[in-house]
């Protein structure tokens, strides 16, 4: 399963550009991958492992703005299509560490 993060928060004061920051450094530093600006997924496994960085997102939320979180399956994810532009060759998706079998 994979946890998306969309936000749109503002940028206009130097505090709001703080709290901007501190939230996307907070996503990277727990796992996030950047699929475009303010879009951001992480790969879990399973719901408990969606639940625990929910919560996580939850703790750690700027008081201003609005964030949304969707929880999607690999195959949802996969079946995902870019309608414009290309693909960025430069940023490889993380793979999965450890093959899981039901």
């Amino acid at each position: 399963m994979r946890i998306m993060i969309l936000f749109d928060l503002p940028v206009i004061t130097k505090e709001s550009r703080r709290e901007y920051t501190n939230f996307r450094k907070f996503l990277v530093k727990d796992g996030y991958d950047m699929m475009q600006f303010s879009v951001y997924s992480r790969l879990c496994r399973g719901m408990d492992a969606v639940d625990k960085h929910m919560n996580r997102v939850k703790g750690h939320l700027p008081p201003k703005g609005a964030v949304r979180a969707m929880v999607v399956t690999e195959k949802q994810f996969a079946a995902m299509q870019i309608l414009v532009g290309r693909k960025r060759k430069t940023r490889k998706e993380k793979d999965p560490l450890q093959l899981s079998l039901f």
